[in-house]
Parts: C-alpha cells; sequence; structure tokens
C-alpha cells in the first residue's frame, strides 16, 4: 500500500493546504485515536507543539478528532518533539503527537505521532492508521467520550529530565554560551536548562510570534549565532531547529561545527569511557567519509542508512549502538532519549567541553572532512533519468574513478522532482568532475 499522508517524518505540509488542513487533521486524530485504544483502561494522548500561528488550529482540530473517539487528551504546550517523546513515556500514554513541521517556515505545519514506547511509529502503524481515514471512524458514546485538559509543569519535567543527562560532578559556572533556539519549540526550555546548570546565558531566537519560527534564525540559518558567539567572546554557540530535535554548534571563533563532527566527538569520549554500545555509530549516506575514517582508527564502523532520523534509529535498535545521527544535525542517543533531542546532545557537548578544558575550536574539529559536494537536478515528473543506459555507464565510470579515493551518493528526493548527486573525496577537482558529468547525464536523459 502506498502511503497517501505519511512521509518519511510523519505528516507534513503548507497550512490550509491538503493534508494540513483543520479537517484532515480531526481526522488523523480520530483514525490515531482509534488505532490505539486497546485495552480497558481510560486512553491518553499527549500532545505538544511548536510555535508556530497555525499550531492553535491544528491542536485544537486534532483534540476534537481524539475526544470524539473516546481518548483523553493532554495538551503541554509549546515543547520540543524529544520532550513530548519523553512524556508520553512518563504519563503512560498511549500514543504522543508532535505539531510541527521542524526547520521549515511558518507557513508549513506536520504532525508526528510516537506509539506509547516513545518511538516514532512503524510503517505498519502508519498504513494502519491511513486505512482508518480511509474507512472512516467509529465514534465514541456520549458518555464516553474523551477529556481535555492542559498540564502547567511539562516545562519543568523536561528540563530535568534533560539536565538529568549531564554529569552530576560538572558544572556549567564560568562557560558562556549562546542559545539560538530559532523562536521554536524551546525558546523557554533550552535557556532554563543550561541556566540551572550554572552557565552564562546569551539567548537569540527566544520571541515567538507565531510567524518568526525559523526565520533566519536557529540551526538552518546560524549565521545570527555565529556573529553573536564572536561579538559577545562567548565559548560556544548552539542552534536548534523549531522542534528542537536537531543541532548545530558554532567555536568561539564563530565556525560551524556539524553532526558528523558532534557525534565523532560524543562517541569518541562514550568509547574512551566503555560506554559506547555496538562498537560502531550509525550514521546516514550523506555523512562524511572523514567521520568513517576517524572512527575505523579507533576500531569503530560507520553503519550508513538512507536518509531520516527514524532509519537510523532502526539502524541503531537492530545493532545494539547507543548513538546516530545525521550530518544536518539530528543527533539520537539511546541511552536517553528515543528520537533525536538537540538540547540533550548540546549538553554532552558542553559536558566534553567542561571537561576538556579546552577551547571550542580545538575540541570539535575531530576530523579533517573530506571535500564533499552535492548538487540538485530538477526533471519532469513522469521521467526516471536514472533508469537510462547512459545516465548508469557515467555512474559507473564515475564510481570507478573514486575507488580508494572517495565515494558517490545518488539518490531520488522522495518530496519533490529531484535527482540528488553528491560526492565526496580525497581530490576536489576529481569529485566537481563526476558530479557535474552525472547532472549533464541526467539533464540530457530527462
Amino acid at each position: 500500500m502506498t502511503r497517501k499522508f505519511f512521509g518519511t517524518d510523519g505528516i507534513r505540509g503548507t497550512t490550509n493546504t491538503e493534508p494540513m488542513t483543520a479537517e484532515t487533521a480531526l481526522r488523523v486524530g480520530q483514525a490515531a485515536g482509534a488505532h490505539f485504544l486497546r485495552g480497558d483502561h481510560r486512553h491518553r494522548v499527549v500532545i505538544g507543539k511548536d510555535t508556530r500561528l497555525s499550531g492553535y488550529m491544528m491542536e485544537s482540530a486534532m483534540v476534537a478528532g481524539f475526544t470524539s473517539v473516546g481518548m483523553d487528551v493532554v495538551l503541554l504546550g509549546p515543547m520540543p518533539t524529544p520532550a513530548v517523546a519523553m512524556l508520553t513515556r512518563s504519563m503512560r500514554a498511549d500514543l504522543g503527537v508532535m505539531i510541527s513541521a521542524s526547520h521549515n517556515p511558518f507557513a508549513d505545519n506536520g504532525i508526528k505521532l510516537f506509539g506509547p514506547d516513545g518511538y516514532k511509529l512503524s510503517d505498519e502503524a502508519e498504513r494502519a492508521i491511513e486505512r482508518r481515514l480511509e474507512s472512516g471512524p467509529k465514534l465514541a458514546k456520549s458518555e464516553l467520550i474523551g477529556r481535555a485538559r492542559r498540564i502547567d509543569d511539562a516545562r519543568g519535567r523536561y528540563v530535568q529530565f534533560a539536565k538529568d543527562t549531564f554529569p552530576e560532578n560538572l558544572r556549567l559556572d564560568g562557560l558562556k554560551v549562546v542559545v539560538d533556539c530559532a523562536n521554536g519549540a524551546a525558546y523557554q526550555v533550552a535557556p532554563e536548562a543550561l541556566w540551572e546548570l550554572g552557565a552564562e546565558i546569551v539567548p537569540l531566537g527566544v520571541t515567538p510570534d507565531g510567524l518568526n519560527i525559523n526565520d533566519r534564525c536557529g540551526s538552518t540559518h546560524p549565521e545570527l549565532m555565529q556573529e553573536t558567539v564572536v561579538a559577545s567572546g562567548a565559548d560556544i554557540g548552539l542552534a536548534l531547529d523549531g522542534d528542537a530535535d536537531r543541532l548545530i554548534v558554532s567555536d568561539e571563533k564563530g565556525q560551524l561545527v556539524d553532526g558528523d563532527q558532534l557525534m565523532a566527538l560524543i562517541a569518541l569520549g562514550l568509547k574512551a569511557r566503555g560506554a559506547l554500545k555496538g562498537e560502531a555509530v550509525v550514521a546516514t549516506v550523506m555523512s562524511n567519509l572523514g567521520l568513517e575514517r576517524k572512527l575505523g582508527e579507533k576500531g569503530l564502523k560507520l553503519l550508513r542508512t538512507k536518509v531520516g532520523d527514524r532509519y537510523v534509529l532502526e539502524e541503531m535498535r537492530a545493532n545494539g549502538c547507543n548513538i546516530g545521527g545525521e550530518q544536518s544535525g539530528h543527533i539520537i542517543l539511546a541511552d536517553h532519549a528515543t528520537t533525536g533531542d538537540g538540547l540533550v546532545a548540546g549538553l554532552q557537548v558542553l559536558a566534553a567541553l567542561v571537561q576538556a578544558k579546552a577551547p571550542a575550536s580545538a575540541l570539535l574539529r575531530q576530523f579533517e572532512p573530506l571535500p564533499q559536494l552535492l548538487k540538485n537536478v530538477r526533471f519532469s515528473g513522469g521521467a526516471e533519468p536514472l533508469e537510462a543506459d547512459s545516465v548508469q555507464k557515467r555512474i559507473a565510470a564515475a564510481e570507478a574513478e573514486l575507488e580508494g579515493r572517495g565515494r558517490l551518493v545518488i539518490r531520488k528526493s522522495g518530496t519533490e522532482p529531484l535527482i540528488r548527486i553528491m560526492a565526496e573525496g580525497d581530490d576536489p577537482v576529481l569529485v566537481e568532475r563526476v558530479v557535474d558529468d552525472i547532472c549533464e547525464a541526467v539533464r540530457t536523459a530527462a
């Protein structure tokens, strides 16, 4: 069955355009609620959201959907995605919902669903919910309609959870930290957690107005964070995205540090303490070959998956690994969380900084990344240029040229008619040439 609503990370789209309408949100609430009505206990769903304007509309619609099938609703208000996952488990809920479009602009929104274990739903569960969307709901009897309530201490619960991941014997006293919350879901919890641990905070992106989430701020637009680190004389900068499940870092010189470097830092720290599980790190095909080589020097493997943090997590669980993530800053630390958590990852980086007693610029660059080039080629929706003989021959030739000196990743976008062509290697001239050659072959075939 081809999924109509769910993509690689829940349901997402432009607000008031299908599937991101109030009507569809209500129906998703009914379908997901009915799917998780199991047993004879009072059923409960936990709902969080980020700060975009449409969150009010989507939240109200989903409350109506869930209560109409007999499920009680607990409203958290603006909270990071990992907080929703954590509170779903903590509150013994049957289901968790995060209303967010992550790093997208305010006009978009999305729905992410978590099972009672705090993990994102499997493909099978999403297909089952889609079948219920097609067949329509079975509404609860009048006396069995669900109730909704808002809890006031959700923020404090998550702040304490995040702090508990930080080593008990350490403090952040004397550390000046710029934290950019993207005017998103972590605009209160991230500065609070860092301040409570003793850091001097320079907050950015903490004045959401419903329209400015991810607007020239946060992990996808870190320029202001970088500039502020240098201007304020801060030791380090942390930038989260709109739902706070990803992290990008700046050192004290304003230089960016991506998820690959952060995974290397955290993983090698775990290895040194004897706490790394599975003797491996899980990352996607987009992670730099330099990360793979660095881990290899320490006798560790890099297990690669297709793009998407859900696939990273699946591989982590299959191989018993406790760290994985994406170059973009999704970092999953399985000892603490069931999904990517930008704040928790940031706290592990800060702990390493305190212990090393060294500048961030000296600590955070764990390896020299290989030159990497990514280009996109748009094609007509009906064409399949990757199947053309001319493209296949060009790809085979490029792989032969890069063998032993680099690698090639070519994939079709799951959301747009784009072919993404990425190469990396020791020779930047060769990398650029093979990417350009394949781009031209795809354009000709399309």
